[in-house]
């Protein structure tokens, strides 16, 4: 079985019996499209539930900050990086009850060496 198809099993295993299925989709999809070297997701819906337009929503999962190191976005100015995130999650963000808002951390495995170097100053 490759890693590709391995993957997806985990996914499709983990969105059967999850608390957290659009955490799982946006991994998913993420990790399929853009094989991150590293991908963290914070759910920061409980931060938003009493602001307005969430006052009578269900759905526990419409905040979420994404931080993504994948060499798909060499070369991409950061437009393009978060527009390549927002394509593939566009059906989750028009969906009622789904992504209300999304914070992006895009960058390359260069990137995030630099910033760790940085950090360590």
């Amino acid at each position: 079985m490759s890693t590709a198809t391995f993957r997806r099993l985990l996914a499709t295993m983990a969105t059967a019996t999850s608390n957290t299925p659009m955490e799982d989709l946006i991994r998913r999809k993420v990790t399929e499209a853009l094989n991150p070297k590293t991908f963290e997701i914070f759910n920061d819906s409980h931060k938003h539930a009493h602001h307005e337009p969430m006052r009578g929503s269900t759905s526990k999962e419409t905040h979420f900050r994404l931080v993504i190191t994948s060499n798909a976005f060499e070369g991409q100015p950061l437009r393009l990086r978060h527009q390549t995130i927002y394509g593939l999650l566009k059906e989750e963000m028009a969906m009622e009850g789904g992504i209300h808002a999304l914070q992006l951390k895009t960058r390359t495995p260069a990137e995030e060496e630099r910033q760790e170097k940085k950090n360590e100053e």
